[in-house]
């Protein structure tokens, strides 16, 4: 390795055009001995990616060594940000990270995918470093729009880095995130495509050809093409990417699979297989670099030195507003609550960074007043709504109060995995979505999202809020800001009555305040309980307004957060004689399983009966279709009285 002084490199940020010679021949000798590391890594774990690591490995050498990054802060909040698209190609992040002083090479060689270690086999928010965590390819760029943004909306004014591969650049994800890139001016977002023209199944010619240069220039962006393993050349690339004022740029750097090791060079194999005893020697002769396999497997037995890197909650500290009270004088829907709520905060709130993401749907989902107020924090994201999902998750994490809305069955069915990456990456989203269960009407089945509970149920980190009536959900949307994590409020369309108390009074308007994981009882009674959330709550409360007429006694309980009950509220209704769930939800994966669930787990025998939707239904108006599924008043207590024949 060169001496400490010879280490010593131009100043971070690209702002000189080109290398000096010191420097060139300082990162040419890393690169050889780094390869060497890349090899004894995959090696000791026999698995992992080789070949895109050593061909990605100027790059990220280049990146870690010249974007403004500060290895002994990694969290610096004007730092740079490097997202890796391509993460499977972690080997090489993990080596030109050490090499720029975030962590111990060792540490990295010996503990690479090994259970309990930060190394993981794609890169990880955890690791010192790392922005994103980006297993599934086409995320990347995504997440760079979305830091991008965050960069503008703070007024920070760090640039943006990512680094992606050339297989992955037929994703429609990454197309949506190139034209959102373009058209938002966002110039200080630079990519650099790791062009070795090979992947799993051969050449990306084969597997599917895509003019990459092409493809960036049609979206308004700049394109510079040089040798991606000639660190002069490809230095004075990113530089001329970085001065570049007018447009986002794209650098496409020509690689070779595998370089450096001729049996390796080209050969799609070794995409992602580690190499053989023989191989690792005959590789390790041919770079010059000592084998160091039996001293990796040494320290492989102890422990990782590198803790992870987890981020704190963003608690905010904001104004509110003032809550509204509605009343049965007009009735409202809930996404309209929503909508005003949102643009109460931001009037609220003028120095606050907020971002709402918008999939063209604005005045659908009730974010057309937050355009008004606040139209710089407007992000219309057309009909790209994988993209959307992303850029939210790197916004939430960057500083920015962010919001995504859109209907139920694209901002969570469509982007389920953007939304499983969101949660893995320890995002905070609050998502917004409208016309959830049969509540979508005339739309029909296509659009009738009936696993709003269920999909999220499938996540650890998510929570998932279903508001009863407008003022339910007006005091829902003030608390998002100090509720931590990811936030799904999902919400019908049709305008709603206010539910009110024994008393007449709306039961959640006045001094009420929304606590999560707390439910309310709306009616008391001791023949039968009913759960319920989200738009059929009212027509659950009428139903035991009804039954009370026959003298009929029925708890009516309204469950917001159907993913984490109220244990006092569940034991209340345990002691009944039985459980009716009443939802606009699937019937088995809704609050139904939720309830049983928790009455399963504690070894309470009481029956629970499911009552929500079995199947996909036609298009109507929604009283129709929850009629015709048995969810509307007169349904609901024609099958309590079922269960008490």
């Amino acid at each position: 390795m060169p001496a400490a002084e010879e280490r010593t490199l131009l100043e971070r940020g690209f702002g000189a055009p080109e290398l000096d010679d010191v420097s060139v021949a300082s990162l040419e000798e890393r690169a050889r001995e780094l390869r060497g590391a890349i090899l004894t890594m995959t090696t000791l774990a026999a698995s992992g990616h080789p070949g895109g690591s050593m061909s990605s490995l100027e790059t990220y050498l280049l990146l870690y060594h010249f974007a403004n990054v500060d290895p002994a802060r990694p969290r610096d909040d004007d730092r740079d940000r490097i997202v890796i698209s391509h993460g499977h190609t972690s080997p090489g992040v993990y080596c030109a990270l050490a090499d720029a002083g975030f962590f111990k090479l060792d540490d990295a060689v010996a503990h690479f995918r090994q259970a309990g270690s930060v190394f993981e086999g794609h890169v990880e928010r955890s690791v010192p470093g790392v922005e994103w965590g980006t297993g599934n390819l086409g995320q990347g760029l995504s997440a760079g729009v979305g830091f991008a943004l965050a960069s503008r909306l703070t007024g920070q004014g760090f640039r943006t880095y990512v680094a992606m591969s050339d297989g992955e650049q037929h994703k429609g994800q990454i197309s949506e995130a190139r034209r959102l890139a373009a058209k938002e001016r966002l110039t200080d977002l630079t990519v650099v495509v790791d062009f070795n023209g090979i992947q799993i199944s051969g050449d990306t010619s084969d597997v599917m050809p895509v003019d990459v240069a092409a493809d960036f220039a049609a979206d308004g962006w700049g394109v510079i093409e040089c040798d991606g393993h000639d660190v002069r050349a490809l230095y004075a690339a990113i530089a001329a990417a970085t001065a570049d004022a007018s447009r986002p740029v794209a650098v496409i750097a020509h690689t070779v699979i595998g370089k450096g090791v001729s049996f390796m060079e080209g050969k799609a194999e070794f995409h992602g297989r580690g190499l053989t005893a023989d191989e690792y020697a005959r590789a390790m002769a041919e770079l010059g670099c000592e084998p160091s396999l039996d001293t990796a497997r040494e320290r492989r037995g102890g422990v990782t030195l590198t803790p992870a890197l987890h981020r704190g909650e963003r608690r905010w500290a904001y104004d509110a507003g003032v809550v509204r009270d509605y009343t049965r004088d007009k009735h409202v829907d809930n996404r309209s609550a929503w909508g005003q709520a949102l643009t109460d905060i931001a009037e609220a709130n003028p120095g606050m960074p907020m971002a709402v993401l918008d999939c063209d749907l604005a005045t659908s989902v009730k974010t057309d007043g937050f355009v008004r107020v606040r139209p710089a924090g407007f992000i219309q994201c057309g009909v790209g709504e994988h993209n959307a999902a992303t850029v939210a998750g790197a916004l939430s994490v960057s500083k920015v109060l962010t919001f995504f809305s859109d209907f139920g069955v694209f901002g969570i069915d469509e982007v389920y995995n953007q939304q499983r990456l969101n949660d893995i990456n320890e995002a905070q989203v609050k998502l917004a979505v409208t016309h959830c269960g049969l509540d979508v009407g005339e739309d029909g089945k296509t659009h009738q999202c009936l696993d709003y509970v269920g999909a999220f149920r499938t996540m650890f980190g998510w929570k998932v809020i279903v508001p009863a009536d407008p003022n339910q959900t007006d005091r829902v949307v003030r608390v998002l800001p100090v509720t931590s994590g990811c936030v799904a409020v999902a919400m019908g369309r049709s305008k709603l009555p206010v539910i009110l108390d024994a008393a007449g009074e709306p039961l959640f308007g006045g001094d009420y305040a929304f606590e999560y994981g707390k439910a309310t009882w709306a009616r008391e009674g001791t023949q039968g309980a009913i759960l319920t959330m989200g738009t059929v709550a009212g027509a659950a409360v009428e139903a035991a307004d009804l039954g009370a007429e026959h003298d009929i006694s029925l708890g009516v309980c309204v469950v917001s957060s159907p993913l984490d009950l109220d244990d006092e509220a569940m034991e209340k209704a345990a002691a009944m004689p039985w459980i009716l769930v009443a939802e606009d939800h699937g019937s088995r994966t809704g609050l139904a399983a939720s309830v049983a669930e928790w009455v399963a787990s504690r070894g309470i025998a009481v029956r629970v009966i499911a009552h929500g939707v079995t199947g996909y239904q036609s298009s109507g108006a929604s009283g129709d279709l929850l009629a015709r599924v048995g969810l509307d008043p007169v349904g609901i207590i024609t099958r309590v009285r079922s269960l008490i024949a």
